[in-house]
């Protein structure tokens, strides 16, 4: 990106993790602290399955939106110090309109007496395709189109829906002058990609292992990697911020959300089984030994449709007999609901002789959702509240009855790259299509999933434990599947590899569905990452039609692992 740099690492930032993460941390990342070390690059990630959805409604409202609102406030304050420090912003904030936010950070930059070269990067937007019910439809892009504005000379470049990784990968072209063959290279910073996505994950956020954390009450700071010309790098932070990166909250998010031990993306697929860690100092975790082979020859993309409307009310349950009190406000208006969908659920019964009415209280909570408003509005919340005086003796709701909300629902789909054109639009107005690449592969599926059956453990005695007395667990979603990732502490304990042996050999389908009984009816996958110390489980379905349409308790399955890890389980007692 700078003459004379190309032989220097990469050191890349991140400044967002999703839309509404901290607004003050692109300044945060940007000044930096007192170790000198500035940064070349400063990405942000705005875009999920979800956020698409909450973008395709703004865009219902007013065509000229669709873009990541709080991204501009962001520049407004830091774009001066970012062309101070020489430092390049990309970011995905661009959404369905990056066109349009553009246009509007040329007219902020205007108004601060600045003139960034400003560039973005389209043709995600395959909504012409006319996918059926879709609001809104995204091919996933690379990152090439990132790297052609960066060599022409971008300070900033905003997209629309390229892969999370994307970001990160298109710097990384751009300084070190990778091709579209170079697998290896590009796989690594795929990995760096996935690693600096979600933010301060990185670095301790939702991280079950916390209290091995300084918990001092500062900030996490968000993670940066130092990208080498061979694809290896370094994850760390600027000193001085909270959190901590260690092997450990790298693989946190290593394992988070993701499928297979083929990582499928558009500018190639990335061997997650080859990726090896290693603590090389304080706040340094390197990354090296990545290898990637050609891309599939289709790519994925986002599709969003209106599914209709919901609603939800939550009674509570004090004191005695808890589930009469609750079967017979149900058959009171069971017959009066009329919505396509009712969901009862009700969370675990109170202690006994509880000291204070909370404790001695549980909660009934229905969900209804149909196509049309009517049945989740007034329909659904007036036959509630008109047993207030009529039911179960202690009859109270959580809160007032609410309007009905509409939600959406996530379905992946696939193109022939021949569909989609990738283009950047430089600072100067100038149109360059990207070209696709040339060579293409096709993953087995069954790469890296976990034999079976494995070698029977020798019996021995063993203590019935919890799972997370030396496993960690990540969790989230994919669409409608939920991911679990599990893997063993890395405590400097000799029992380290027997336990990483002990945990593949435990982890089944047929054990996920004794740990997860909701699960018990879906399919299940599991694949095994031996360098990480880890497995990956995909529970299909588990969150019905995804995060927007989820009826269930957790719809992103965020709280999933540490629910796994509360659980009770035999452990050999030599392994404790």
């Amino acid at each position: 990106m700078r003459a004379g740099q190309a032989s220097k690492p990469l050191r890349v930032g991140n400044c967002s993790g999703f839309y509404g993460d901290r607004l003050s941390a692109m300044r945060e990342m940007l000044e930096g602290t007192t170790d000198g070390q500035g940064l070349d690059v400063l990405t942000g990630d705005y875009l999920a399955e979800l956020t698409m959805l909450i973008l395709g409604k703004d865009t219902m409202k007013d065509a000229g939106l669709g873009y990541a609102r709080t991204f501009v406030r962001q520049l407004e304050d830091c774009l001066g110090l970012a062309l101070e420090k020489g430092v390049r912003i990309v970011s995905n904030a661009g959404g369905l309109n990056p066109a349009g936010l553009a246009d509007r950070l040329r007219e902020v930059a205007r108004g601060l007496g600045l003139d960034p070269a400003t560039a973005h990067v389209e043709g995600d937007d395959l909504r012409a395709l006319q996918f059926d019910g879709a609001l809104t439809a995204n091919a996933y892009l690379g990152g090439f189109g990132i790297a052609a504005a960066l060599r022409e000379g971008a300070d900033v470049v905003v997209t629309g829906r390229v892969t999370d990784a994307s970001l990160v990968v298109g710097p990384a072209v751009a300084h070190h002058g990778w091709g579209p063959t170079s697998y290896d290279e590009l796989a690594g910073a795929v990995v760096a990609g996935h690693v600096l996505e979600c933010g301060t994950q990185a670095t301790g956020g939702n991280f079950s292992g916390f209290k091995t954390l300084p918990l001092d009450g500062r900030p996490l700071g968000f993670p940066l990697a130092e990208i080498a010309a061979d694809g290896s790098f370094v994850v760390t932070k600027h000193d001085g911020t909270g959190g901590a990166v260690t092997v450990d909250t790298v693989t946190a998010q290593l394992v988070y959300e993701i499928q297979s031990t083929r990582y499928l993306g558009p500018d190639v697929t990335t061997h997650l089984d080859t990726v090896r860690l290693a603590q090389v100092g304080p706040d340094r975790v390197e990354v090296s030994g990545v290898r990637g082979q050609a891309p599939p020859a289709q790519l994925k993309v986002c599709v969003n449709t209106l599914g209709g409307f919901r609603n939800t009310m939550e009674l509570v349950l004090t004191g005695l007999d808890i589930d009469a009190k609750a079967d017979w406000v149900r058959s009171q208006v069971d017959g009066a609901l009329t919505a396509a969908t009712v969901s009862w659920t009700r969370t675990a019964l109170p202690a006994v002789d509880a000291d204070t009415e909370e404790g001695a209280s549980c909660l009934l909570r229905v969900t209804v959702m149909d196509p049309e408003s009517g049945p989740v509005g007034k329909a659904f919340t007036g036959p509630l509240v008109e047993l207030a005086l009529g039911s179960y003796p202690g009859f109270t709701m959580t809160s007032p009855p609410g309007p009905p909300t509409p939600y959406g629902v996530y379905r992946p789909a696939y193109v022939d790259r021949a569909a989609v054109t990738h283009t950047v639009v430089h600072a100067d107005g100038r149109r360059e299509v990207v070209p696709d690449p040339t060579e293409f592969s096709v993953v087995d599926d069954d790469e890296g999933r976990r034999p079976s059956p494995c070698p029977a453990p020798a019996d021995s005695i063993t203590r019935r434990v919890a799972l997370g007395t030396f496993v960690h667990a990540r969790s989230g979603d994919k669409g409608g599947d939920a991911n679990l990732g599990l893997w063993v502490v890395n405590d400097g304990s000799d029992k380290y590899a027997a336990r990483v042996t002990w945990l593949a050999t435990f982890v089944t389908a047929r054990k996920v569905r004794e740990l997860v009984p909701e699960a018990k009816d879906l399919d299940i996958e599991v694949y095994v990452l031996p360098n990480l110390g880890a497995v990956n489980v995909l529970i299909r379905g588990l969150l019905g039609e995804g995060v927007a349409a989820s009826t269930r308790f957790d719809p992103q399955a965020k709280g999933l692992g540490e629910w796994v890890r509360s659980r009770s389980v035999h452990i050999q007692e030599g392994l404790l």
